[in-house]
């Protein structure tokens, strides 16, 4: 089994900035791809960013030029670092990692908790 735990949400005035961190644990074979979520309220959840192993990284069109996502591979661990934070950035964050857990086993699909961003205006 593989948990994921996110920190570094809040309450940040619009035009702040905030970063997002998430850790990977457990029984992991290798991790094919992190990233970051996002649903507000009444809203389907949606893409924000991603890094796909060997492949790079994806940002959503309306965070492209303020998000960041990073990863460091030695701790399993991504971050998404947001800047110019809108009001309308307002939503759950949730990370998300794509993890083999055995050699030529199938792909699983991981969440974080959720953590809460607030873009005040």
């Amino acid at each position: 089994q593989v948990q994921l735990v996110e920190s570094g949400g809040g309450l940040v005035q619009a035009g702040g900035s905030l970063r997002l961190s998430c850790s990977a644990s457990g029984t992991i074979f290798s991790i094919n791809s992190m990233g970051w979520y996002r649903q507000a309220p009444g809203k389907r959840r949606e893409l924000v960013a991603a890094i796909i192993s060997g492949a790079g990284t994806n940002y959503a069109d309306f965070v492209k030029g303020r998000f960041a996502i990073s990863r460091d591979n030695t701790k399993n661990t991504v971050y998404l670092q947001l800047n110019r934070l809108k009001p309308e950035d307002t939503a759950v964050y949730y990370c998300n990692a794509v993890v083999t857990i055995v050699v030529g086993g199938y792909e699983h699909n991981y969440w974080g908790q959720g953590n809460p961003v607030t873009g005040s205006s």
